[in-house]
C-alpha cells in the first residue's frame, strides 16, 4: 500500500525537476462559489499538468539499465506528456499511446518532447501499450494504477498542507484515481480532519457507481468535455485507497465544466483545461455543498487546452 514515507521520498526525488506550484486565494470567486476559494494551479506546472510528478517519480525510481530499454505509456494526453518529459530528461526513448480523439494540442506537446505517438480508439490504448511492452521490451508506465505514480502525485498534497495548513476541504478531479489517491494519502496522514472530495464526469461516475456496487465497476466509453478523465474503471491499486480516504464523490455535467472553465478564466484569470475545472463545476451545478466560511482548495490539474476550446466559451452563459 501507499504510505506517507513513499510520498516524502518522492518529493525529495522529483524536487529538482518540477515547479512547486503556488497556492492562490481567489477572493473574487468567494461570493460566486459561496466559500473561501483557493486553487492549486498545476496548469502552471512543467508540461502544464500534474502528471509530470508521477511520471518522474516512477522513472527516477527505476533501475537505470532497465529504463534504457525505453518506455511506453497509455494516456489521454497529459500523462503521455509527463512521460515524454521524463524520458527526454533521462535520454531514453518513449512511445505514447493516446486516443484518436485526443486534442491536437496534447498530441503536439508529446511529439515536441521527442516521443513517438501512436493513436488508437480510446478503449484500445492500454491493450496496445501492453502489446508494445511485450514485443519491444519497453517498460510500461501506467498512468494511475501504480504506487510510485500515486506517490509522485501525492507531493501536491504535501505542498497544499505546507502552504495552507488551515485548509478545510480539498477538491480533486478524479479519473482512474492516481491523483486523488496520492493527495488523499498525503493530506489525511498529516491532518485527518481535512475533507477530500473527488469530482468526476457525470456520465463516467466510475467511483460513485463502484462505491454503490461495493466493487470496481467498468462503465461504457463516453465522449466528454473532460478529455483527461475518460478512464472507465477505477484502478485496482487506487480503489481501496481512494474509497477509504475520500469523503464524497460528485458527478459533474459537461455544461458546468465549461461554465467553470469560463469563470476561472474570466474572473480568476487562470487558464485551465475543462477536466481541471470539474471541482468548481460541481459547486456551480449545486452538486457539492459548501459553507461560506469553508476554506476550499481546488486542485486545477492541467492547462493543456487550445484556442479553439477557449473560443467555444463565448457561447457559454
Amino acid at each position: 500500500m501507499l504510505n506517507i514515507e513513499d510520498i516524502l521520498k518522492a518529493k525529495e526525488r522529483i524536487a529538482p525537476y518540477i515547479y512547486e506550484t503556488p497556492l492562490i486565494p481567489l477572493e473574487n470567486l468567494n461570493e460566486l462559489l459561496a466559500c473561501k476559494v483557493f486553487i492549486k494551479p498545476e496548469c502552471m506546472q512543467k508540461t502544464n499538468s500534474f502528471k509530470i510528478r508521477g511520471a518522474l517519480n516512477k522513472m527516477l525510481s527505476m533501475d537505470k539499465e532497465e529504463v534504457k530499454r525505453g518506455v511506453v505509456a497509455a494516456s489521454s494526453g497529459n500523462h503521455g506528456k509527463g512521460v515524454a518529459f521524463a524520458a527526454k530528461l533521462l535520454g531514453v526513448g518513449a512511445t505514447i499511446v493516446i486516443p484518436d480523439s485526443a486534442p491536437e494540442v496534447k498530441v503536439k506537446g508529446i511529439e515536441n518532447l521527442g516521443a513517438k505517438v501512436v493513436q488508437c480508439p480510446l478503449s484500445e490504448r492500454h491493450k496496445i501499450a501492453n502489446e508494445l511492452s511485450e514485443s519491444k521490451g519497453y517498460i510500461n508506465i501506467h498512468p494511475y494504477d501504480d504506487y510510485d505514480i500515486m506517490a509522485g502525485q501525492g507531493t501536491i498534497g504535501l505542498e497544499i498542507l505546507e502552504q495552507f495548513p488551515d485548509v478545510d476541504t480539498v477538491v480533486v478531479p478524479i479519473g482512474g484515481g492516481g491523483l486523488i489517491g496520492g493527495i488523499s494519502t498525503a493530506v489525511k496522514s498529516q491532518n485527518p480532519k481535512v475533507k477530500i472530495v473527488g469530482a468526476e464526469p457525470y456520465k463516467l461516475r466510475r467511483y460513485g457507481e463502484s462505491v454503490k456496487a461495493g466493487k470496481r465497476v467498468k462503465l461504457e466509453e463516453q465522449k466528454l468535455e473532460a478529455d483527461a478523465l475518460l478512464t472507465q474503471i477505477p484502478g485496482e491499486k487506487n480503489y481501496p485507497i481512494v474509497t477509504s480516504l475520500v469523503s464524497e464523490f460528485v458527478g459533474v455535467k459537461d455544461e458546468f465544466l465549461l461554465k467553470a472553465m469560463k469563470l476561472l478564466l474570466m474572473e480568476g484569470k487562470i487558464l485551465a483545461e475543462p477536466s481541471s475545472c470539474i471541482g468548481i463545476g460541481a459547486i456551480l451545478q449545486g452538486e457539492l455543498k459548501v459553507d461560506k466560511d469553508e476554506k476550499v482548495c481546488f486542485v486545477v490539474s492541467g492547462g493543456n487546452t487550445s484556442l479553439e476550446k477557449i473560443g467555444e466559451l463565448e457561447e457559454i452563459i
